[in-house]
């Protein structure tokens, strides 16, 4: 499938985009949790501070030849990496 440096560029590439374009939501606390693994990204985000539809299209407008193919919460859990992450609301 190609050149073996494929891989390594591709990786490089996108943590360049990372640190560029989505640090500065983690900084400035849009997002809360970013999480990428070759190619599957987990994002927790407060939907006081943002919207899903505000993150699609701010990533979608970054570089044309990334798709997002998301996978929504479902029944507060979702499926990332063989594993089920589920959220809980706990009233003190």
């Amino acid at each position: 499938m190609g050149s073996p440096i494929s891989s390594l560029i591709a990786e490089i590439s996108l943590q360049q985009y990372e640190d560029t374009n989505i640090k500065p939501l983690l900084d400035t606390k849009n997002l809360a949790f970013y999480m990428r693994y070759v190619d599957d990204i987990l994002i927790i985000f407060d939907t006081t501070k943002i919207n899903l539809d505000t993150i699609n299209i701010y990533i979608s407008n970054l570089y044309n030849n990334i798709k997002l193919n998301p996978t929504y919460e479902e029944h507060s859990s979702i499926e990332f990496l063989g594993l089920t992450i589920s959220r809980e609301n706990k009233k003190t």
